[in-house]
């Protein structure tokens, strides 16, 4: 069957609470609050986690525990996926006796938001057209604070009419911007976390210099936030840096897995990104450091250990 002829056979079913199976692989810190909005719109919900502990706050909230994404793609007619790390995709979406495709009736759609690699995108969406149903590469942004508030930006890509048709689930998590075909929305995604990668070496780069100049570092960042300097990583990390919180709201391991993806398309594309290699290489510095658990505000860490300082008030 034709990518184009599934989306046609799909999007004739409108999506709702009362006619719409949804399965969700992946609740970690991003996709526990995720598949909760879903859980509370009255959705049916089964649920797959590898650490099946992780799931049960979603469980004891009415969801179904499935034993792997096949069975959990069994029992769905939409089902996303929000693992770590490209290889984590190719297993959960293509493993021919465990993963979701393997199970996934024809009509049915999966889902990606995971951050990963584009042409990974491509092959599942050709793999799910060979089998009667669609995929959809949908990474987001705005961490663990926009998926707790529903409040994600979300980047989709594959066929246009079964985008469009997923929209009521897409909105109970943020707001999704169509990107073009299959891949579309990773390359969007990596856009993004490109753009971050560098406000973030300049946000921390801010904070050290303020703290070395003698200036309160709470109220330059209130000096800053109104002005040109001001920024979404300001807004969410500023306060957590102050306050030494380096808990994760997106890991640093997950982020240079990002970043290395970025850097290899650049190099498939001749691109020079200098701002992204420099960023890439300060994170990479904290997995060296054991501090790949931690949040991506603890860039603060690296750039502290380059000019033998501390913003902590304690040391």
């Amino acid at each position: 069957m034709s990518s184009s002829s599934t989306g046609a056979k799909v999007s004739d079913h409108p999506i709702s609470p009362g006619s719409t199976r949804v399965a969700w692989v992946g609740t970690g810190v991003m996709g526990q609050s995720m598949a909760g909005h879903l859980l509370a719109a009255g959705y049916a919900l089964t649920v797959f986690n590898r650490t099946a502990s992780k799931a049960q706050g979603l469980v004891s909230r009415g969801a179904s525990l499935a034993d792997s994404p096949r069975a959990a793609a069994a029992a769905a007619d939409v089902i996303f996926l929000m693992v770590g790390f490209p290889s984590d995709v190719r297993s959960t979406a293509l493993d021919p006796s465990t993963g979701a495709l393997a199970g996934l009736a024809p009509g049915g759609v999966l889902v990606d938001m995971t951050t990963s690699d584009p042409t990974l995108a491509a092959e599942i969406a050709a793999a799910a057209a060979a089998a009667g149903c669609s995929a959809v590469d949908a990474p987001v942004s705005g961490g663990d604070r926009g998926a707790r508030n529903a409040a994600l930006s979300i980047f989709a890509g594959g066929d246009a009419a079964v985008v469009a048709r997923l929209a009521p689930l897409f909105k109970l998590m943020g707001n999704a911007l169509y990107m073009g075909g299959p891949g579309a929305g990773q390359r969007a995604k990596l856009g993004n976390q490109i753009a971050i990668a560098s406000t973030m070496v300049g946000l921390v780069e801010g904070m050290v210099y303020a703290h070395k100049a003698g200036l309160d570092v709470a109220k330059w960042l209130e000096a800053i936030s109104t002005g040109a300097a001001g920024s979404k990583s300001l807004e969410l990390y500023g306060k957590r840096i102050l306050e030494r919180d380096m808990a994760a709201g997106f890991y640093v391991r997950h982020f240079v897995k990002d970043l290395g993806i970025c850097l290899s398309e650049c190099q498939a594309m001749g691109l020079s990104l200098p701002g992204l290699a420099l960023a890439q290489q300060l994170y990479v510095s904290l997995i060296a450091h054991g501090e790949g658990g931690l949040g991506t505000q603890a860039l603060i860490l690296a750039i502290e250990r380059l000019n033998n300082t501390s913003l902590d008030k304690k040391q």
